[in-house]
């Protein structure tokens, strides 16, 4: 008898297509995956994006407002709130395409100037474009808003904006694509720079630096005491940082998950670890542990564990703690009273020393034998990597050094960067901004 085997094989040819295309689609979707908007990550991001802008206004506003004499309260005010309102206007205008238009070595060219093509769809990852651009701008606020701290008492308001709206155009933008953009030259050689190391505060800091010492020492310093009026708005503002400062670190992970977790936990252990570091070698030194030390202290945490804080584990995160709050301090007190320069509110001392610290630190902790998530780009050892990182710390170093003093020299010769002798003895809040911080 003749046995009949059932044939189960397609009768028609849209079944034979069906089945290849099943087996072969997949692949194709894990070759190359469309973007999915992701709304866990957005809303973190949406969250980490509010906290950077808090951490320069109110948060930088009041550090450095406490810091500075009574009659220049409002200046300091006044330049942090006026940095936020035009860094966020050029970067909506052309910094943005500068940094992130586009693929290239240097620069990102300036396809999304006016964000061309930046619309509710555009995505960026699991997020809105719109999102990874204005949590982008947060950073281009902050960084120059950090050097005001640098030449607090003594600049024009006007010099001063002109000064911030060059130095953004050529020198901010430009470092943050070598770094974070397509095709950035930092980035490609694998230096790690996971919230701003290099981008922001080692940029701040030397810029700040070179701003100091072109505009010449206040009036009466060092031999006049200059206090700070009010520490308590100090405290306050090094709070609001630390908290805002999550926001910095673990939102750069651009995702809500384990990355991001754990570099907000490498935040907190390095700040609390700098704090202590900071307040217990001034304790041993001068008698007494101050407020504006252990504040001081925290902020160069904060700083130092930036450029480490998606690369490294909790204990390398209190080596890096520790090592920033007493380099910081060395830096603040010793060193600068060495070398005569007059950094108002230790700009240079502590991010650019801090970033410096944090940034070749983050080459050593990376390491997965010490608790890191591994090196960057094609490197396999500390010592590569370490090398990558003072790569990017000395280029970053050079080249907003030269270009920031060329700025501010041309600016002095064509308008003045400095308040004159009479608007400096009333305070820069009447002679600039016809204001007072206090009447008494």
């Amino acid at each position: 008898m003749k046995i009949k085997i059932p044939d189960h094989r397609p009768k028609k040819p849209w079944a034979i297509m069906a089945l290849i295309c099943v087996g072969i689609f997949p692949s194709i979707a894990l070759a190359g995956e469309t973007p999915v908007l992701s709304s866990g990550d957005t809303a973190w991001m949406l969250t980490a994006t509010a906290l950077v802008l808090f951490m320069t206004i109110p948060g930088l506003s009041l550090f450095y407002g406490g810091m500075v004499r009574s009659k220049n309260i409002l200046s300091v005010l006044m330049q942090c709130f006026a940095i936020t309102s035009l860094m966020t206007l050029l970067w909506v205008l052309y910094a943005y395409s500068i940094a992130f238009g586009g693929d290239g070595p240097f620069w990102g060219g300036l396809s999304k100037m006016f964000l061309a093509g930046v619309g509710v769809d555009s995505l960026s990852g699991t997020i809105p474009e719109t999102v990874f651009m204005t949590f982008q701008m947060t950073f281009a606020i902050i960084t120059p808003a950090l050097m005001v701290g640098a030449f607090a008492e003594r600049m024009k308001f006007s010099a001063m904006l002109i000064f911030m709206t060059i130095w953004m155009t050529i020198v901010y933008a430009p470092i943050c694509h070598w770094v974070w953009g397509g095709g950035g030259w930092l980035g490609n050689k694998g230096i790690l720079d996971f919230a701003g190391g290099t981008v922001v505060h080692i940029n701040a800091g030397i810029a700040g630096l070179v701003a100091a010492i072109v505009l010449g020492k206040r009036k009466g310093y060092p031999t006049t005491a200059m206090p700070p009026h009010n520490l308590g708005y100090t405290l306050m503002g090094a709070s609001m940082l630390w908290v805002g400062w999550f926001g910095f670190n673990a939102g750069s992970e651009l995702a809500a998950d384990g990355v991001a977790g754990m570099a907000m936990a490498v935040t907190q252990v390095a700040t609390a670890a700098a704090a202590l570091s900071w307040m217990f070698i001034e304790w041993v030194k001068h008698g007494k542990p101050s407020v504006l030390g252990i504040a001081s202290g925290a902020v160069a945490g904060l700083v130092a564990i930036t450029p480490a804080a998606g690369a490294v584990g909790p204990m390398g995160a209190i080596a890096i703690g520790l090592a920033s709050g007493a380099g910081c301090f060395i830096t603040s007190t010793s060193l600068k009273r060495a070398m005569g320069y007059d950094d108002s509110l230790d700009v240079f001392g502590i991010h650019a020393v801090g970033g410096i610290i944090g940034a070749i630190l983050t080459g050593v902790f990376c390491a997965e034998s010490l608790g890191g998530a591994g090196f960057g780009g094609d490197i396999t050892s500390i010592g590569g990597q370490i090398t990558v990182q003072i790569l990017g710390v000395g280029a970053t170093m050079v080249y907003t050094g030269i270009i920031s003093f060329i700025i501010l020299k041309v600016l002095d010769g064509v308008m003045g960067l400095r308040v004159t002798d009479d608007e400096e003895s009333e305070g820069l809040d009447l002679s600039q901004h016809g204001e007072r911080g206090y009447i008494i």
